[in-house]
C-alpha cells in the first residue's frame, strides 16, 4: 500500500456525484484528515493508497457499485438512507459538509443500512422496471386505440382479450365507418402492440430465469 500522510482512517464519507466524488475523513482521534474531490474513473486508485476502514456513502443510483468495489479492496462499506445523515449536516450545505456527514453518520451503533445488492439483484431489479414500463406503454396504446374507436361510434367490451379477438373483425365490418386515414392509425396502435407484447414476453423469461436460482437455493 503506498504512503500516506496518515497511518490511520477511522471512516471516510463518500459524497457520490455524477462525475466526481467528495471524500472526507477521519483518522482515530476523530480529527478531520482527508478532504478531497477525485474524479468517478480514480476511486479505486485513490482508495488503494487509503488506509481500511469504514466508508459511508448516501443510498443512490451508483452507490452498491462503489460499495461492492471497495468491498472487494477490503474496507466496510455502508450505504446510509439520507434521512440518516440529515443530523450530521453542519453549517451550510454543500459537497464536503455531506461527505464529512457520512462519514459521521456511519460510526453510530445501531445504524440502519441499506443491503448491499450483488449484480445479479440489480439486473432482475433493472428487468422489473422495464418490464413494468412496458407495461404500461402497453395500457397507453390500448386505451388510445379503444378511445380511437369510440370517437369512431364504436364500442369494445372491457379486457385486453375482447379487444384483440374484435380488432381485426371491427376494421373488416366497420370499413364504411372508419376513413382509411383512421385504419392506418389503429393499425399502427396495433402493431404497437403486438411488439409490446412480445417485449413484455422476453423481458418476463428474462427475469423469471434470473430468479430461478433463488428460489432454487432457498427451497433447498
Amino acid at each position: 500500500m503506498a504512503k500516506t500522510d496518515f497511518d490511520e482512517l477511522m471512516s471516510i464519507g463518500i459524497d457520490i456525484g455524477k462525475d466526481t466524488f467528495h471524500v472526507v475523513g477521519f483518522d482515530t482521534d476523530g480529527q478531520l484528515v482527508l478532504r478531497r474531490q477525485i474524479k468517478r474513473l480514480a476511486l479505486i486508485a485513490v482508495f488503494e493508497k487509503l488506509p481500511r476502514c469504514i466508508v459511508g456513502m448516501e443510498a443512490c443510483l451508483s452507490a452498491h457499485f462503489v460499495s461492492r468495489s471497495l468491498r472487494k479492496m477490503g474496507f466496510e462499506p455502508r450505504i446510509i438512507p439520507a434521512i440518516y445523515v440529515k443530523p450530521f449536516i453542519k453549517g451550510q450545505k454543500n459537497d464536503y459538509n455531506d461527505a464529512e456527514a457520512i462519514a459521521e453518520a456511519a460510526l453510530r451503533p445501531n445504524l440502519t443500512v441499506v443491503p448491499e445488492k450483488s449484480q445479479e439483484q440489480l439486473d432482475l431489479q433493472a428487468l422489473h422496471r422495464v418490464r413494468s414500463r412496458l407495461v404500461s406503454r402497453r395500457t397507453a396504446t390500448i386505451n388510445q386505440i379503444r378511445a380511437f374507436l369510440i370517437e369512431q361510434g364504436i364500442t369494445v367490451r372491457k379486457g385486453l382479450r375482447a379487444l384483440k379477438n374484435s380488432f381485426e373483425a371491427i376494421l373488416k365490418e366497420r370499413e364504411d365507418e372508419i376513413s382509411p386515414r383512421m385504419r392506418t392509425i389503429l393499425i399502427g396502435l396495433y402493431g404497437d402492440w403486438l411488439w409490446l407484447d412480445e417485449r413484455i414476453d422476453t423481458v418476463s423469461k428474462r427475469s423469471n430465469k434470473s430468479a430461478e436460482p433463488k428460489r432454487t437455493a432457498s427451497t433447498s
